[in-house]
């Protein structure tokens, strides 16, 4: 006859296994962000990662951390799959869910790679198996050889997927200022669109400036990138007065870099941040889905 299993004992067990998925809670959240750009689905994939790993025979398991982070991966690739498919039908620009790092000091402690919004933009042109071995590589440091186990691929394979992707990254991304200065020209970039004032816009932007707003068709937002200075500044004066009317303005860090979180009747409306260059402000994100508000509200 088959033994009775111990009640007190599975429940050690659980605990255990729980003790050890907290553990790696952290880097398979900041996978799966980088991955999906999006905290909530970060989140869900999380849950199928825990579900998957109390009912797995963990007797079997020789590395957990690998297996976790092996599950998270190929989920998240799964869903990226999907999940492009539904933002070719998305209402207006995407842009990436904002998460304030000062408060998940953690999402960015291993390496700040593969988090700053612009770069989350950019990520978005590569195929999900790309993506993957990108931010296993480059924000997780990860070797080739446990890259091309965990997604699937010969060790030659991942090479090539990482390295396709530095060189996507490389001929899209500009090189950041300092925070201090990236500081400065968000403050300046505020307090000259609370006025609508176009000439100190203009100052402050590249040549190239494009404006984003994601709405995401639930509220009201620009369907359409605003790119060029004088369109920037115009389209940002045009809505200034109405905009910023009993609005409080608060500072907040989101994915490394300093943003502001714009309350209205004490509730969280949107988060503004802008990419710095040398030239000056080339990107201005408005980020205000209230799908994507709500880590950002918490």
């Amino acid at each position: 006859m088959p033994s009775k299993k111990d009640p007190a004992e599975d429940a050690e067990n659980l605990q255990e296994a729980e003790a050890v998925f907290r553990g790696a809670r952290g880097r398979m959240f900041g996978i799966a962000y980088r991955m999906l750009g999006s905290v909530s689905d970060a989140e869900d994939i999380l849950q199928e990662v825990w579900i998957r790993w109390q009912t797995f025979d963990r007797s079997t398991v020789q590395n957990a951390q690998a297996f976790l982070t092996t599950t998270t991966t190929r989920i998240a690739i799964n869903v990226l799959q999907s999940a492009r498919v539904r933002r070719e039908t998305y209402v207006g620009p995407w842009l990436p869910e904002p998460v304030d790092t000062s408060s998940d000091p953690a999402l960015g402690a291993e390496r700040g790679e593969a988090l700053e919004v612009a770069v989350l933009m950019l990520l978005e042109k590569l195929t999900p198996t790309q993506r993957a071995a990108y931010v296993l590589r480059e924000a997780f440091d990860y070797p080739y050889e446990q890259i091309a186990e965990i997604i699937g691929q010969t060790h030659e394979n991942v090479r090539q997927l990482v390295s396709r992707a530095r060189k996507h990254l490389a001929a899209g991304k500009r090189a950041s200022v300092a925070a201090p200065e990236h500081q400065r020209f968000l403050t300046a970039f505020v307090a000259a669109a609370q006025t609508g004032n176009v000439t100190a816009l203009e100052e402050l932007f590249a040549k190239d400036v494009v404006s984003y707003s994601d709405g995401g068709g639930a509220v009201r937002a620009s369907k359409f990138p605003v790119v060029g200075p004088h369109r920037v500044a115009k389209y940002i004066h045009a809505f200034a007065e109405n905009f910023w009317s009993g609005v409080s303005v608060e500072p907040v860090e989101t994915n490394g870099r300093a943003a502001v979180r714009l309350y209205r009747d004490g509730s969280v409306f949107a988060v503004v941040t802008v990419s710095v260059t040398a030239d000056g402000i080339d990107r201005v994100l408005w980020m205000m889905n209230p799908s994507k508000l709500t880590a950002m509200a918490a």
